[in-house]
């Protein structure tokens, strides 16, 4: 029996792992996989993308051949240098904004490019654009400081993706265009309210939003935000928005 109980409790770790969204291209089909938090995989045109790896090593042993990571922030649920170097092979390419790779453990810094709010890139077919993240009202004391971490927009052929990385509802959010799919935190006190990251969405109105990133703290202690107000909030104002919600934390 407890064989049995190891055999079920493997494959439903297996199957939470590759349950894929999937999105056509005009280049192939982008899947997208919730990992953990701010952790996400991705795969298009047979490149396989981590965003934030992070979590845990046991979360990655069904992601292999990682061909990209892209890392926003030096905070440790978004940097992880074991979890890294688990996923990380001789021909991985790491792009991450300067404060971030002067983390990193030195052979990984030697493998990283630097990219900064507001530049751009092209690898692997794949536009990159790093997109201001941080809090508000800013302060030199602020969890997160302009310039330091970087959201991203990824350009897979003719689709758009958006990741907000830790950061409120800042103009260079608001006046995103084009935006297919957008992944937006909302975890007080680190990012922003659930009713701030709703009026960001209706600013800059997404085809598909993901919210992520919502385990923050209340009174001291950890508190999932609710993201079911956030959809009820986001389609009371504008039901042309589809809201996909996923559990971030099994």
């Amino acid at each position: 029996m407890n064989n049995l109980k190891k055999i079920i409790s493997s494959m439903v770790l297996f199957s939470t792992l590759v349950v894929a969204d999937t999105f056509k291209t005009n280049m192939g089909q982008l899947e997208i996989i919730p990992i953990n938090h701010a952790s996400t995989h991705l795969s298009w045109n047979n490149k396989n993308i981590l965003l934030d790896p992070a979590g845990g090593v046991e979360r990655y042993k069904n992601f292999k051949n990682i061909d990209l990571i892209l890392l926003s922030d030096i905070h440790g649920d978004h940097l992880n240098a074991k979890v890294l170097n688990h996923v990380v092979t001789d021909s991985t390419r790491i792009i991450a904004p300067k404060a971030v790779i002067e983390k990193l453990p030195f052979k990984l810094q030697k493998m990283a490019t630097r990219i900064d709010n507001m530049d751009v890139l092209k690898t692997m077919g794949i536009k990159i654009e790093a997109i201001a993240m941080y809090n508000l009202p800013e302060s030199k004391k602020a969890k997160h400081t302009k310039g330091r971490g970087n959201g991203y927009v990824l350009t897979f052929a003719n689709k758009r993706v958006y990741f907000s990385g830790d950061t409120a509802d800042i103009k260079e959010m608001r006046e995103l265009k084009n935006i297919d799919i957008a992944f937006v935190c909302m975890n007080l006190p680190y990012t922003m309210s659930v009713s701030s990251a709703a009026s960001a969405v209706l600013d800059f109105k997404p085809k598909i939003v993901y919210p992520y990133h919502y385990r923050g703290k209340k009174e001291g202690k950890s508190f999932i935000f609710d993201t079911k107000k956030f959809k009820k909030t986001v389609n009371f104002n504008n039901k042309n928005i589809k809201v996909e919600l996923r559990d971030w934390y099994k």
